[in-house]
């Protein structure tokens, strides 16, 4: 299924993409207030709404509903750097120190943003892009082994880790620079896991304008989805909802020659085949469009 939310007429509901058009959650509401919930439940939950979406046919059009980001607050949103090999290059060709283990960084969850909602550049005036495969945790994952790591994946979603490169290194760990408020869009909807058979095999690409910037196969990651869930339960307990961001491929603006970096009016699309697309288009900073 393909598990979204929406905002219609200023109520927030839940829905399942259904024939292209949204078929709303709402006599579940009791039971699933909010994706979290649906997260939680796990297996049982899935299955309760998948016999719901079978017996009804009452849809809204997509274009009638603005689609938010398809989970609500989640306690972490982690994101791993260097995870290209052709990214790491050309990190490197700009002075990034090489890494010998997984490159950690968080990204703060009110940084989050609908999968159509402007980015707004704030202060920075070096804003970038970073299509990347999301990850949403189903269950509680400590002390994972990789082999065991695909039982804990409730599902995947496309991801732009927005970067102000100019405040990126502010910090040694990033955060600053990739949390300011907008600079997480994710969605369009959470595919869950049983619809994508190798997330290891999608092919994700991100356009400015128009122009293919990125493109890639999840297959190039340096250290693939089920060792990053291994190395981080290793530190820390992953929770149900807790976000992953799973690394960029090469054609950063940063890494052009000279650099291209977002200016307002520019539109990002960032997409994944069998997963789907977002677009944002960059406002004016401090005013989003």
């Amino acid at each position: 299924m393909r598990l979204l939310r929406y905002e219609s007429a200023g109520r927030v509901g839940l829905g399942v993409l259904k024939e292209g058009a949204i078929l709303p959650l709402t006599a579940l509401r009791d039971h699933f207030p909010t994706m979290l919930a649906i997260i939680e439940g796990g297996q049982a939950a899935l299955d309760r709404v998948a016999a719901f979406v079978a017996q009804s046919d009452e849809t809204i059009p997509l274009g009638e509903v603005r689609l938010l980001a398809p989970i609500e607050r989640p306690g972490k949103y982690m994101a791993i750097g260097m995870n290209y090999r052709k990214h790491v290059e050309e990190a490197e060709h700009l002075g990034a120190k090489p890494v010998s283990h997984q490159f950690w960084f968080n990204k703060q969850t009110t940084c989050l943003a609908g999968p159509y909602d402007p980015i707004d550049p704030h202060v920075s005036t070096q804003l970038d892009y970073e299509v990347e495969l999301g990850v949403v945790i189903g269950n509680t994952a400590r002390n994972v082994r990789v082999a065991d790591a695909p039982n804990h994946v409730f599902g995947y979603f496309v991801a732009n880790d927005v970067s102000a490169r100019d405040w990126q290194f502010h910090s040694p760990t990033f955060t600053v620079g990739k949390s300011f408020d907008t600079h997480g869009p994710i969605g369009p909807w959470i595919v869950t896991a049983d619809e994508i058979d190798d997330p290891h095999a999608l092919t994700l690409r991100c356009l400015v304008n128009g122009e293919v910037r990125q493109e890639s196969s999840t297959g190039e990651m340096i250290f693939n989805i089920w060792e990053q869930i291994a190395y981080l339960s290793t530190a820390f307990t992953l929770e149900p909802g807790d976000l992953i961001a799973t690394g960029t491929p090469d054609g950063v603006g940063v890494a052009m020659q000279p650099p291209k970096f977002l200016q307002p009016g520019d539109m990002v699309r960032c997409e994944i085949d069998g997963v789907g697309a977002i677009e944002n288009r960059v406002a004016q900073p401090g005013q989003q469009l």
